[in-house]
């Protein structure tokens, strides 16, 4: 290469190497420009959108002022009513109370005007008095003193008679109310307590499964029946009764004892003295054991808790003891009831008069093993196992063999008598009982227009129906009184009957 060409090309490089400096430094100054300028737009669009924004804040804040304004105005406004209203009230009422106070000042001047009349009035009536005094005192040549005493002796003895009258009416009043009072609760108490009448037994009939067990139940020589009665002390009874053997004794439990040791031998079939022996025992234990579940019952029943063990036993004996028909357990807890309800009605001790009517005839338990009566031995045994004195004072006194001291010897001694004389109680009583209810229906029907009449609720209500076209509503009124009245003028009852007559009228038609 020449040299002047060597030479050229450092220069051209550097040249060219100058313009790439300056042409990339204006090329990057460019760039910077235009990057400004979208600085600048971005700024200006920021600060337009700004003003903007605030343009919309201050709009919505002048649109929230005068919201609030407006609503402030309209509060203001509601109370500035509710202000002149409350004045108008104040005003109406402030007119109210001034009317009042002028009517009080008329009324206090009205008064003070009649409280002057009266004083002229009281002063003249004293002066009149005083003149009529002195007049009487002239005309009677008696003293004021003497006067008030002659007057107060006359009005004394005059006052004596009346008192005295009164009185008598008082006490008059007294013993009738006395004696309606008793036989309401007399009445009230019978009427609480219905239950049926038990039959009484004095057999049990045991049933045979065949006649051929009758000859197995006598045994070789009369040995089985022999063994039977002496382990259980009843006779034995067998005769020509198809299929049953009786049993008969005076005591009712040795009587269950061989009912239910012959039951037993009967089942099993197996009839010889040593197997006879073993079905006794078991049928005292089973027979001790219904005894004592009995008494406890009976005990929860009436109410009267903790009682001696002997005292409950000897009380389950009541359950297999009639008296006419009527059971003896089940009467001494239905006078336990009627003694409690007695009590309650007189203010007495319930707790005593109920304890008293359950244990009143426990003597009847044990009257066949001790001598003396039923009252007595029944009072002993409890003094004897922890009784009160009071409980055992009702027992021994409620046949009245001791004269009773207490309000509830009494009371068991009524409680007793109502239990026993009852309607349906006993066998005695049922057919006075039926006479009566008998002679009640023929007291109603022998009124005209009666249909049909019906005693019910054991003679306490009768139930008339009549004939609705010849008694009318008025006449049935009438009638319900008459046939009231003929059964006070004609029959004897407890309490109270009610009578109820019926009239009815159906009027039938048929749809076809």
């Amino acid at each position: 290469m020449p040299e002047g060409l060597e030479f050229l090309v450092p220069i051209v490089g550097l040249i060219a190497l100058i313009g790439g400096v300056f042409g990339g430094a204006w090329i990057q100054q460019r760039i910077q420009d235009r990057r400004a300028a979208g600085a600048e737009m971005k700024a200006s669009r920021i600060v337009g959108e700004a003003e903007r924004r605030q343009k919309e804040i201050l709009l919505e804040a002048k649109e929230e002022a005068i919201r609030l304004r407006s609503q402030a105005e309209g509060e203001l406004r509601d109370r500035r009513n509710e202000v002149q209203r409350l004045e108008r009230r104040l005003i109406h009422k402030e007119e109210n109370l001034d009317r009042k106070l002028e009517s009080l000042e008329r009324r206090e001047r009205s008064l003070t005007n009649k409280e002057k009349n009266l004083d002229n009035i009281r002063t003249q009536l004293t002066d009149l008095e005083q003149q009529r005094r002195q007049e009487i005192e002239h005309l009677s040549n008696l003293t004021t003193q003497e006067a008030r005493e002659v007057l107060l002796s006359e009005i004394e003895h005059e006052v004596r008679d009346e008192a005295n009258r009164k009185v008598r009416e008082i006490e008059a009043e007294l013993k009738e109310d006395a004696s309606q009072r008793a036989r309401d609760i007399l009445s009230t108490a019978m009427q609480r307590m219905s239950s049926d009448v038990i039959s009484e037994a004095t057999v049990s009939v045991v049933p045979l499964p065949s006649d051929d067990m009758k000859g197995r139940i006598i045994g070789r020589e009369g040995r089985n029946i022999r063994t039977l009665e002496h382990l259980t002390g009843v006779d034995v009874i067998i005769d020509d009764t198809p299929d049953a053997v009786t049993l008969s004794t005076f005591d009712p439990v040795r009587r269950e004892i061989a009912r239910v040791a012959l039951t037993k031998l009967i089942t099993d079939g197996r009839i010889h003295p040593a197997r006879i022996e073993d079905m006794v025992e078991k049928a005292q234990k089973e027979v001790d054991a219904a005894i004592r579940e009995a008494g406890e019952e009976a005990v929860v029943e009436a109410g009267v808790p903790g009682l001696h063990p002997e005292i409950v036993k000897a009380l389950g004996r009541l359950k297999y003891r009639y008296s006419y028909g009527q059971n003896q357990l089940k009467h001494a807890i239905e006078s336990a009831h009627i003694a409690g309800m007695l009590a309650d009605e007189l203010g007495a001790d319930a707790n005593t008069a109920r304890r008293g009517g359950l244990l009143h005839d426990l003597g009847k338990a044990i009257d066949q093993e001790v001598e003396g009566t039923h009252a007595l031995i029944g009072a002993e045994m409890a003094r004897r196992h922890g009784v009160s004195a009071a409980v055992a004072h009702c027992i021994e006194a409620h046949h009245e063999e001791v004269e009773p001291n207490t309000v509830e010897a009494v009371i068991s001694i009524i409680a007793d008598a109502i239990s026993g004389s009852r309607p349906g109680a006993r066998r005695e009583s049922l057919e006075q009982y039926i006479k009566r209810l008998r002679a009640l229906e023929e007291v109603a029907n022998g009124f005209q227009g009666v249909d049909k009449c019906y005693a019910i609720q054991a003679g306490r209500e009768i139930r008339i129906i009549v004939k609705p076209e010849d008694v009318d509503d008025l006449e049935a009124l009438r009638l319900a009184k008459d046939i009231s009245k003929k059964i006070e003028e004609t029959l004897e009852y407890p309490g109270q009957i009610k009578v109820t007559v019926i009239r009815e009228k159906r009027a039938i038609e048929y749809a076809k």
